[in-house]
């Protein structure tokens, strides 16, 4: 139901915009955000975005990242810039909804190359 794209490679320094899409949604999503998981680590949280608009970034992102959410289309997108080798992992969008229930994306890979 979620549709993330956007990913794809890029040299240090560049940027990308990843976008997440939901399909077949009826419920209005309470958060929505992206984590990240890098080979040989843990899922890790990128940015989140409530319903009335509070955002939390990762310390590691701050100053690089935006994210922002589109509430009548149900989308949340993250334009990363002055990326970093380190920033070099498979990127998940989710939605939460009432009753605690997540909703995931597929994942799509961000490669920075140095």
């Amino acid at each position: 139901q979620l549709q993330a794209s956007g990913g794809g490679l890029v040299q240090a320094g560049g940027s990308l915009r990843l976008s997440c899409a939901a399909s077949g949604v009826i419920f209005s999503p309470i958060g929505m955000g992206w984590y990240r998981q890098a080979p040989g680590k843990q899922r890790e949280l990128v940015a989140r975005i409530t319903s009335g608009g509070s955002i939390n970034y990762a310390d590691s992102v701050k100053d690089r990242f935006t994210i922002s959410r589109d509430n009548a289309k149900n989308t949340v997108s993250l334009q990363m810039n002055s990326l970093d080798p380190e920033d070099t992992a498979t990127y998940f969008c989710y939605m939460t909804r009432s009753g605690g229930y997540i909703y995931w994306g597929q994942g799509t890979q961000v490669t920075v190359s140095s």
